[in-house]
């Protein structure tokens, strides 16, 4: 029971999907960012399933890559992007680290977050444009490995504040399990991606790896730690890194 309500939160935390409600305690959430990746699975499955349809009816590159990022936003609710446009925000702020954290905290959008945003669906996009359907697999393991990396910052990585989502994920994970969880997930699909990708796998991950540890240098260069603001900007450039990866390939 505990591990089916920790998968029920990751999935009602991270997505738009229904799930059953209960009132969430402390314990319930021990195991509950070892479910995060399966959330990533969900997302590129569906991905992957529409690549499908379009290389089967010949849809349109443009309506292709738009479909792709408006069934990440209906899946995801849009959390990760309003993450990547508060950091954004903060980050063009070029102010000192407690207001750049302040600025996290700001309900309001600033110009640097559209600016910054429109950028990001620019290059997003024109990458989608690009991606045939024998590379879509390997593209939609982009979601699970962007949140298994993800997981990895929320018990590993030192948090910026004593408050929020991702503090109260961080302070109830067991990370010995959790930690454990992750790693064979991470082994798991690498292997995957290898027996079918080969080389083009060990790139991929590779690309995804040089995005974490920009994230944790930036992270703790600009706000002291992460943020749940912070998770949400590097889950962002993570799957935009993995689409521009797959089409330069």
């Amino acid at each position: 029971m505990p591990v089916i309500k920790a998968c029920i939160i990751a999935f009602g935390t991270y997505s738009k999907l229904p799930v059953p409600y209960f009132e969430w305690k402390e314990e319930d959430m021990e195991y509950s960012v070892c479910f995060f990746p399966f959330v990533g699975l969900f997302l590129g499955a569906v991905q992957w399933g529409w690549l499908w349809i379009c290389n089967k009816l010949g849809i349109g590159s443009v309506a292709k890559a738009a479909a792709v990022i408006v069934l990440n936003i209906l899946i995801t609710g849009g959390i990760h992007i309003d993450g990547y446009m508060d950091t954004m925000d903060a980050l063009h702020s070029y102010q000192p680290r407690d207001k750049k954290l302040q600025i996290l905290k700001d309900a309001h959008i600033g110009a640097f977050a559209v600016i910054m945003f429109s950028v990001y669906i620019l290059v997003y996009a024109g990458a989608l444009t690009e991606i045939n359907y024998i590379i879509s697999p390997l593209f939609a393991c982009t979601f699970v490995f962007s949140r298994i990396l993800s997981g990895f910052s929320v018990v590993m990585f030192k948090g910026a504040k004593k408050e929020g989502m991702l503090y109260t994920f961080s302070k109830s994970a067991n990370r010995n399990i959790v930690c454990t969880a992750l790693v064979m997930e991470f082994l798991l699909m690498a292997a995957v991606m290898f027996y079918f990708y080969g080389i083009k796998a060990v790139v991929l991950v590779c690309s995804l790896l040089v995005v974490f540890l920009y994230y944790r240098y930036k992270s703790y260069k600009e706000f002291g730690g992460i943020t749940g603001d912070l998770a949400g900007w590097f889950l962002c450039l993570c799957e935009m890194a993995g689409a521009v990866t797959c089409v330069a390939m």
